[in-house]
């Protein structure tokens, strides 16, 4: 049932192949990203110390959102290479540089130790992770778009993107392990850097199965046509601007729902309805886990279905089920809290289903990257990387605990007017089609 699943009429060792190092490469990446918003409050005290609890936190998600501004950056240089020189090439690289700038915050000194130095040094760190990220995020779903078979490319997209889920379940465990394991002032003091040391020996993993992985077909096929685009970005901008457009509002949605579920819903619990770290953490991680199961299955019915229903289906399940969850997960109870981020959890589940697949299907192959990275990175440095900093302060400045929610409904109700005008990008036709170079309207269709 499980293969039936992912691959209908059978796949090749060379695509199962991609599709696991796409994913243990989405799962490497995102550990390392998800381990900082989780740990917000030790690094607060390691390296903002002496300030006010809010403003402390409000230091650290500044830092965690300067990342998202380096995301377009490395979206942008890593896009334009993917699409000049391939896809894998690309993702050995980003791999390893978020792997190194995350073990050197594991070994970063501390405003006790190093004064000033101590936080720019973390600023630094969080920018080569974003740099990264940039590219990671975009090159890996389009390197699976375009190995995956054709009646099932929204199924495996939906499960590289759930790896991101998986590996903020395994960070969280990892995290209240040691937390666990060790008292409050040795975690203090050391434990916390252990999860981010952790990450280079995971990145090596990561590449290993990466390399085993072949070029994308799609690609190929570009070189052997001679169709690669000298200048991406400028292609990019000059004939893809409505879609562009449409990407970054479709995947605003996304951004800010996933990351207040990876980098904001800890810190809230613990700090504003006033669980402990450990029923926080625990909390979080059923609603993550919840997500990395429901993502595939969203992406199947976007498969049968087609991606503009699951957009505008998960877009008003968002704004419907946002504040409500919210209420649920201040209402002060474990079981509360866990309900709360399941609906939403369950709710963009339904949206990704959709979004993911579409805002790397709507593009041109020769541009499909650049493009892309573009407009997901803009919209994850607007929505998502300010989802913890705009989140805290919204509850600072109103005194409204579920302030974050009308927010969130908001942007839902602004993705559902994009989600209905935007084109159908699942085909219906059961062919492959027939050259991923050609023009017109089958552009989009792959």
């Amino acid at each position: 049932m499980i293969r039936d699943f992912i691959t209908p009429g059978g796949t090749s060792a060379a695509q199962r192949r991609v599709l696991l190092g796409a994913g243990t490469g989405q799962f490497v990446e995102f550990y390392d990203f998800a381990i900082y918003g989780f740990s917000a409050v030790s690094i607060a005290e390691a390296f903002f110390p002496g300030q006010d609890p809010v403003a402390g936190l409000l230091s650290v998600f500044a830092a965690y959102g300067v990342a998202f501004v380096a995301r377009p950056l490395g979206g942008l240089f890593f896009g334009a290479l993917a699409d000049r020189t391939g896809r894998r090439k690309v993702l050995y690289a980003t791999l390893m540089c978020m792997g190194v700038a995350t073990a050197l915050i594991g070994l970063l000194p501390t405003h006790a130790a190093a004064g000033i130095m101590g936080p720019v040094l973390l600023v630094v760190c969080r920018l080569a992770q974003g740099f990264s990220a940039g590219g990671e995020s975009v090159s890996a779903p389009s390197f699976v778009l375009e190995h995956a078979p054709y009646e099932r490319r929204g199924t495996w997209i939906g499960i590289t993107v759930a790896a991101t889920a998986a590996a903020s379940v395994i960070a969280l465990v990892v995290i209240m392990a040691l937390s666990g394991a060790v008292s409050d002032t040795a975690y203090a003091t050391w434990g916390w850097r252990v999860p981010f040391l952790l990450a280079l020996p995971l990145s090596l993993i990561g590449l290993y199965i990466r390399r085993r992985t072949e070029e994308s077909p799609v690609f190929q096929e570009l070189r052997r046509e001679n169709a690669i685009e000298a200048g991406p970005v400028r292609s990019s901008l000059r004939g893809n601007r409505t879609r562009l457009g449409q990407i970054f509002a479709v995947m605003a949605l996304s951004g800010l729902g996933f990351y207040i579920l990876v980098g904001y819903f800890v810190t809230y619990l613990q700090t504003v309805v006033g669980l402990s770290p450990m029923r926080s953490l625990a909390a979080n991680a059923v609603a993550l886990l919840s997500f990395a199961v429901l993502l595939p299955i969203g992406g199947r019915l976007s498969d049968t279905f087609g991606r503009k229903p699951m957009l505008i289906a998960g877009s008003a399940a968002v704004a419907v089920v946002g504040l409500p969850a919210f209420m649920l997960v201040t209402s002060g109870s474990f079981g509360s809290a866990v309900v709360g981020q399941l609906l939403l959890a369950a709710a963009l589940c339904v949206y990704g289903g959709g979004s993911y697949t579409f805002f790397v299907e709507l593009l041109p192959a020769a541009t499909r990257v650049t493009g892309a990275a573009i407009s997901y990175n803009a919209a994850l440095a607007v929505f998502g990387g300010t989802a913890p900093f705009v989140g805290t302060w919204l509850v600072d400045v109103t005194g409204e605990a579920v302030a974050p929610g009308y927010y969130l409904v908001v942007v839902a109700l602004a993705a559902l007017a994009v989600a209905a005008t935007t084109p159908e990008t699942l085909p219906r036709r059961a062919s492959h089609p027939a050259s991923p170079v050609s023009s017109g309207a089958a552009r989009s269709s792959r």
